[in-house]
């Protein structure tokens, strides 16, 4: 198959599948879903900079605290097995 066959065989199949979709009424579900979910997000309250960079470095120093912790307690616990055997 050359190119322009190609092209004609793919519009024809989007084209067929387009049709499909528009007369199921996905197309109308889609739309609505889409502008619902823009309504809702109009309504959140998004944080200041401030606030975000506040709860970034919560995070990163929770996540050190708790990678520290783990690497501590698997130096002790092979600590005791290597004593143990």
């Amino acid at each position: 198959m050359n190119k322009t066959t190609s092209f004609i065989v793919w519009s024809v199949v989007i084209a067929v599948a387009f049709a499909i979709v528009w007369r199921l009424g996905w197309l109308n579900r889609l739309t609505k879903y889409v502008n619902e979910t823009r309504e809702e997000l109009r309504k959140c309250t998004w944080p200041s900079r401030d606030e975000l960079w506040a709860s970034t470095v919560l995070v990163m120093v929770s996540t050190a605290m708790l990678g520290i912790f783990t690497v501590v307690v698997e130096l002790v616990m092979a600590w005791v097995v290597s004593s143990i055997i």
